[in-house]
Protein backbone atom coordinates (compact mmCIF):
# COMPACT_ATOMS: atom_id res chain seq x y z
CA UNK A 1 0.00 0.00 0.00
CA UNK A 2 1.15 3.82 -1.06
CA UNK A 3 0.82 6.49 1.09
CA UNK A 4 -1.01 9.74 -0.61
CA UNK A 5 -1.73 12.99 0.35
CA UNK A 6 -4.98 11.88 0.88
CA UNK A 7 -4.75 8.35 2.93
CA UNK A 8 -6.66 8.48 6.17
CA UNK A 9 -6.52 4.97 7.04
CA UNK A 10 -5.18 3.79 10.45
CA UNK A 11 -1.55 5.10 10.81
CA UNK A 12 1.06 2.44 12.24
CA UNK A 13 2.49 2.96 16.12
CA UNK A 14 4.46 5.43 16.32
CA UNK A 15 3.31 7.41 12.55
CA UNK A 16 1.21 10.68 12.14
CA UNK A 17 -2.12 10.58 10.73
CA UNK A 18 -3.04 13.08 8.15
CA UNK A 19 -4.63 15.99 9.59
CA UNK A 20 -8.46 15.59 8.05
CA UNK A 21 -9.14 19.18 6.90
CA UNK A 22 -13.00 18.65 6.60
CA UNK A 23 -13.82 17.51 10.29
CA UNK A 24 -14.82 20.07 13.18
CA UNK A 25 -14.39 23.60 12.68
CA UNK A 26 -13.29 22.84 9.09
CA UNK A 27 -16.54 20.66 8.14
CA UNK A 28 -18.38 24.23 8.44
CA UNK A 29 -15.59 26.13 6.24
CA UNK A 30 -16.35 23.61 3.42
CA UNK A 31 -20.33 24.05 3.67
CA UNK A 32 -19.35 27.96 3.90
CA UNK A 33 -17.46 27.43 0.55
CA UNK A 34 -19.48 25.23 -0.92
CA UNK A 35 -22.69 27.46 -0.50
CA UNK A 36 -20.56 30.73 -1.70
CA UNK A 37 -19.20 28.42 -4.33
CA UNK A 38 -23.10 27.78 -5.96
CA UNK A 39 -23.98 31.32 -4.97
CA UNK A 40 -20.91 33.15 -6.97
CA UNK A 41 -20.95 30.67 -9.82
CA UNK A 42 -25.05 30.70 -10.28
CA UNK A 43 -24.74 34.60 -9.60
CA UNK A 44 -22.07 35.24 -12.47
CA UNK A 45 -23.28 32.40 -14.98
CA UNK A 46 -27.28 34.33 -15.21
CA UNK A 47 -25.36 37.75 -15.35
CA UNK A 48 -23.46 36.83 -17.85
CA UNK A 49 -26.26 35.32 -20.03
CA UNK A 50 -28.49 38.21 -19.33
CA UNK A 51 -26.38 41.55 -19.39
CA UNK A 52 -23.02 40.65 -19.56
CA UNK A 53 -22.39 43.80 -22.17
CA UNK A 54 -23.73 46.12 -18.66
CA UNK A 55 -20.81 45.18 -16.11
CA UNK A 56 -18.22 42.81 -17.41
CA UNK A 57 -15.96 43.42 -14.97
CA UNK A 58 -18.23 42.73 -12.06
CA UNK A 59 -19.49 39.55 -13.41
CA UNK A 60 -15.88 38.00 -14.28
CA UNK A 61 -14.83 39.08 -11.18
CA UNK A 62 -17.66 37.23 -9.71
CA UNK A 63 -17.31 33.91 -11.99
CA UNK A 64 -13.17 34.15 -10.40
CA UNK A 65 -15.00 34.29 -6.59
CA UNK A 66 -16.96 31.74 -7.39
CA UNK A 67 -13.91 29.80 -8.73
CA UNK A 68 -11.52 30.35 -6.00
CA UNK A 69 -14.22 29.05 -3.57
CA UNK A 70 -14.96 25.84 -5.67
CA UNK A 71 -11.25 25.24 -5.22
CA UNK A 72 -11.08 26.09 -1.76
CA UNK A 73 -13.96 23.32 -0.85
CA UNK A 74 -12.54 20.95 -2.85
CA UNK A 75 -9.02 21.40 -1.08
CA UNK A 76 -10.42 21.10 2.20
CA UNK A 77 -12.79 17.94 1.14
CA UNK A 78 -9.59 16.40 -0.63
CA UNK A 79 -7.45 16.91 2.52
CA UNK A 80 -3.74 16.04 3.01
CA UNK A 81 -1.11 18.47 3.48
CA UNK A 82 -0.65 19.30 -0.49
CA UNK A 83 -4.18 20.17 0.03
CA UNK A 84 -3.94 22.24 3.06
CA UNK A 85 -1.17 24.47 1.92
CA UNK A 86 -2.91 25.11 -1.58
CA UNK A 87 -6.14 26.06 0.64
CA UNK A 88 -3.99 28.19 2.52
CA UNK A 89 -2.93 30.37 -0.41
CA UNK A 90 -6.26 30.54 -2.43
CA UNK A 91 -7.44 32.24 1.14
CA UNK A 92 -4.54 34.57 1.27
CA UNK A 93 -5.47 35.41 -2.47
CA UNK A 94 -9.45 35.40 -2.13
CA UNK A 95 -8.26 37.64 1.03
CA UNK A 96 -6.14 40.08 -1.05
CA UNK A 97 -9.32 39.86 -3.74
CA UNK A 98 -11.82 40.59 -1.48
CA UNK A 99 -9.75 43.83 0.06
CA UNK A 100 -8.55 45.16 -3.47
CA UNK A 101 -11.92 45.03 -5.26
CA UNK A 102 -13.57 46.28 -1.75
CA UNK A 103 -11.65 49.36 -1.68
CA UNK A 104 -11.78 50.18 -5.12
CA UNK A 105 -15.67 49.52 -5.16
CA UNK A 106 -15.38 52.10 -1.89
CA UNK A 107 -12.95 54.45 -3.48
CA UNK A 108 -14.58 54.29 -7.07
CA UNK A 109 -17.71 53.10 -7.15
CA UNK A 110 -18.65 53.94 -10.83
CA UNK A 111 -15.88 51.50 -12.22
CA UNK A 112 -18.43 48.69 -11.57
CA UNK A 113 -21.99 49.19 -13.17
CA UNK A 114 -22.92 46.47 -10.55
CA UNK A 115 -21.61 44.63 -7.40
CA UNK A 116 -19.77 42.05 -7.69
CA UNK A 117 -19.17 38.99 -4.39
CA UNK A 118 -16.31 40.88 -3.41
CA UNK A 119 -17.53 44.46 -3.70
CA UNK A 120 -18.09 46.64 -0.39
CA UNK A 121 -15.87 44.12 1.47
CA UNK A 122 -18.68 41.70 1.18
CA UNK A 123 -21.08 43.97 2.53
CA UNK A 124 -23.85 42.29 0.22
CA UNK A 125 -23.44 38.78 1.89
CA UNK A 126 -23.26 40.05 5.51
CA UNK A 127 -19.10 40.83 5.17
CA UNK A 128 -18.95 36.72 5.09
CA UNK A 129 -16.11 36.99 2.15
CA UNK A 130 -13.99 39.34 4.01
CA UNK A 131 -14.31 36.89 6.94
CA UNK A 132 -14.39 33.07 5.37
CA UNK A 133 -10.59 33.57 4.11
CA UNK A 134 -9.38 34.82 7.50
CA UNK A 135 -11.14 32.33 9.34
CA UNK A 136 -10.04 29.53 6.92
CA UNK A 137 -6.32 30.76 6.85
CA UNK A 138 -6.59 30.58 10.59
CA UNK A 139 -7.89 26.63 10.79
CA UNK A 140 -5.55 25.96 7.63
CA UNK A 141 -2.65 27.00 9.92
CA UNK A 142 -4.14 25.08 12.68
CA UNK A 143 -4.58 21.98 11.46
CA UNK A 144 -0.55 22.50 10.04
CA UNK A 145 0.39 22.22 13.71
CA UNK A 146 -2.08 19.22 14.55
Amino acid sequence: MTDTDTDTTQATAGEKRPFDLGTGPGRVLVWFYGVFTVAAASRSIVQMILDFGRAPLAYVLSAVAALVYGFITYSLVRGGERARRTALVCCAAELAGVLIVGTWTLVEPSAFADATVWSYCGRDYLFIPVILPVTGMMWLRRARTA
